[in-house]
């Protein structure tokens, strides 16, 4: 069985993962992804590399699978307006043709 949905993708500084994390499930989201990120940007450069000290300042990557545009859109919205004044970060959708095993999501 297959579905239709609309990944979001937010790449965002990782102090924010439990923040965020909520946002995505008060929206009614059934789960997300969280993997460590880097790169540059226009807050200059973002290691992914784990720092000898402390990882609070590196970026994660949050991927969320929702069944329909209007969520995504709300989650975005909800974490752009919350955090992307102060902190670094990006969102963005992507189309998905299919999502395999849809029972599970």
């Amino acid at each position: 069985m297959t579905q239709q949905a609309c990944k979001l993708v937010i790449v965002t500084e990782k102090l924010l993962l439990k923040k965020i994390a909520k946002i995505i499930d008060e929206a009614g989201a059934t789960g997300y992804t969280v993997v460590d990120a880097g790169g540059k940007g226009s807050r200059n450069v973002r290691s992914s590399g784990q720092p000898t000290i402390s990882d609070t300042y590196s970026n994660l990557k949050f991927e969320v699978l929702t069944p329909n545009r209007d969520m995504a859109v709300k989650i975005s919205d909800e974490v752009a307006a919350q955090f992307f004044d102060d902190y670094s970060g990006i969102a963005y959708l992507c189309d998905v043709m299919e999502v395999l095993h849809a029972h599970k999501f």
